[in-house]
């Protein structure tokens, strides 16, 4: 059984950095594009970052400059580094894994995990 599992998420004041970080387990994701998305209060839920099999990576416009994805194959997990932040990236942030080597909608990603909540005060 796969399994996505976040942590790093918390509360942070605008102008802080957090980073998350998301083991998978049940299979290995060495040859799999992984990402991140978020789903702030209200809203749907958005594509935020994502690393293909050869360490590739694509940002949406919102985090770019602030945000790095990273992976790390032998631990079968991947990484967001979160600088910059602003009261606006507060959401419940994702990790997904895609069973395609490259992958940027959430519709190409086939498990996900339960999410880890950040918040950033002004």
């Amino acid at each position: 059984q796969v399994q996505l599992v976040e942590s790093g998420g918390g509360l942070v004041q605008a102008g802080g950095s957090l980073r998350l970080s998301c083991v998978a387990s049940g299979r290995t994701f060495s040859t799999s594009a992984m990402g991140w998305f978020r789903q702030g209060p209200g809203k749907e839920r958005e594509f935020v970052a994502t690393i293909d099999w050869l360490a590739r990576t694509n940002y949406a416009d919102s985090v770019k400059g602030r945000f790095t994805i990273s992976r790390d194959k032998a631990k079968n997990t991947v990484y967001l580094q979160m600088n910059s932040l602003k009261p606006e990236d507060t959401a419940v942030y994702y990790c997904a894994a895609s069973a395609r080597p490259i992958a940027t909608a959430g519709a190409e990603y086939s498990y996900w995990g339960q999410g880890t909540q950040v918040t950033v005060s002004s």
